[in-house]
């Protein structure tokens, strides 16, 4: 494999490097092999990268100058926060690494106005806590929040547990700052409801991966926080009677709906085999399996009677065999674990090909089925997983190795898996990338798959703002021939 930008010579390197430390300090720029293997690798070691450096700006304006000076020599910048991605986005094949770890300052929190300014590098838990000291909630959740950074979620316009509810990152952001390619500093941290001054530009940069311009800070929506909130948990006799109980649910709860979660049988089997202090949520075994959660910020709101209402409903419409709900705190938090675990002990049952797709909510069911019955019949012992947000429409289709099969051979099946399953994913008019972006791996299936007309004017975008394509090369879409390869290797 080579790079798409081939290495410069030892003296340039040299001077850009001697360059970048005397402004940012040399503790900040960091050669040693040994503390830059963590940057060039992703969570599941599908990708393993190389790079020059790690560079770590502690303020917008080092930022400026780092990319500033990386453009001048035309050394590659890739942008990484809390590395946790799932599509090789923020791996680099060559240049620098530019951690954002150090920009994780609080600028400022308005209850009134409900928002906050917080700089890329903060921990997405912590903007949570800040919220939550000034009475507000910030929604954004997923699984990694203890060491994912606010500027990755929102460059990958991440999702997560309350979509259905708040929306994706993109819904949830007012303003932002961007370093653009050339080191010039955009500005648009206002924190309005209503701006139509022109295009709106913080759209450009959500959810482009750090391919056309470095998210350095944010300004964020917050909501009144719940004051009542209730999990239930549902056994039901297949994935067709989960969306109907969806479907009453949201009917009945409306807005109070903040979470709709489908798990298969044998994603809860999983659970309960490797997961550490879990047991059982019901008597017995269901084909799914619906994790609900409602919540009120009103005074005095019962949610508990209204979820024991609707499933009590859902219970005599033969939609549910089986239900519990928590009957406290505590007792909630133990009904999400067994949700939140479900990716962490895939890895217990061997290899697992990974597919984060979306489809209207009318076609959910019947791409389970048709998309099961084919991977099955592609390869016999084969055991699908497929869990996730169901009331968004956002399906982890995952599929687990036959037992005994060697992980790295049914691992080489991945392009083989792909073509079956996001063929019936276009077919239905869903997308084969939801919630966790492009980045590496599905960048030649964006090509493959995408409107023309929309490709092209990707390319243009990213030809516009970034013309020596130096901010993450070879991610989203490809500029040149020798971009590193998409799929795993």
């Amino acid at each position: 494999m080579t790079d798409a930008h081939p290495a410069q010579d030892r003296p340039a390197q040299d001077c850009l490097l001697a360059a970048l430390s005397e402004r940012l300090g040399a503790r900040h720029v960091r050669t040693d092999p040994a503390e830059i293997a963590p940057h060039v690798v992703e969570p599941r070691g599908l990708y393993h990268g190389h790079a020059l450096a790690v560079v770590a700006p502690g303020s917008t304006e080092e930022v400026a100058f780092a990319v500033r000076a990386c453009g001048q020599a035309r050394v590659p910048v890739v942008a990484q926060g809390g590395n946790t991605g799932l599509v090789g986005g923020g791996v680099p094949f060559g240049g620098i690494v530019l951690s954002l770890n150090r920009l994780d300052r609080l600028r400022a929190i308005d209850p009134l106005g409900a928002s906050m300014t917080v700089e890329a590098g903060m921990i997405l838990a912590d903007v949570q806590a800040a919220a939550d000291a000034a009475g507000m909630l910030f929604p954004l959740s997923w699984a990694a929040e203890g060491t994912a950074r606010i500027g990755g979620g929102i460059a990958t316009n991440a999702g997560g547990l309350a979509v259905l509810a708040y929306g994706n990152a993109r819904d949830l952001v007012l303003g932002l700052e961007v370093v653009l390619a050339d080191g010039r500093v955009w500005n648009g941290l206002k924190a309005l409801r209503k701006n139509n001054a022109g295009y709106d530009l913080k759209h450009l940069f959500i959810g482009s991966e750090g391919t056309l311009g470095i998210i350095t800070a944010a300004t964020l929506k917050l909501f009144p926080k719940p004051l009542s909130t209730c999990v239930g948990f549902a056994g039901l006799p297949s994935a067709r009677a989960a969306l109907a109980l969806f479907s009453r649910m949201r009917a009945g709860a409306d807005r109070g709906l903040t979470a709709f979660e489908y798990i298969p049988r044998f994603g809860l089997e999983m659970v309960l085999r490797h997961g550490i202090g879990v047991r059982p949520p019901l008597a017995g075994p269901h084909a799914a399996y619906a994790l609900i959660e409602l919540s009120s910020p009103r005074p005095g709101a019962d949610t508990r009677a209204e979820m024991e209402a609707l499933l009590a409903e859902a219970i005599e419409a033969g939609l549910v065999e089986d239900a519990v709900i928590g009957a406290s705190a505590a007792q909630d938090a133990a009904l999400w674990r067994l949700r939140e675990l479900l990716p962490e002990v895939q890895k217990a049952e061997g290899g697992s090909i990974k597919h984060d797709v979306s489809l209207p909510l009318s076609r959910l069911a019947d791409f389970l089925e048709e998309a099961g019955a084919a991977c099955e019949a592609a390869m016999p012992g084969l055991r699908p997983c497929p869990f996730g947000h169901f009331g968004d429409g956002n399906i982890h289709f995952n599929l687990t190795q036959p037992p005994g099969m060697d992980r790295a051979e049914f691992l080489g099946q991945w392009s083989r898996f792909n073509a079956i399953v996001h063929g019936i994913v276009e077919r239905m008019d869903g997308s084969i990338a939801a919630e966790h972006g492009i980045g590496l791996i599905k960048r030649d299936e964006l090509a493959r798959t995408a409107d023309p007309v929309g490709l092209d004017l990707m390319r243009r975008l990213k030809a516009t703002l970034d013309p020596h394509d130096l901010l993450n090369p070879g991610k989203v879409v490809a500029l040149s021939d020798d971009a590193p390869p998409a799929l795993p290797v």
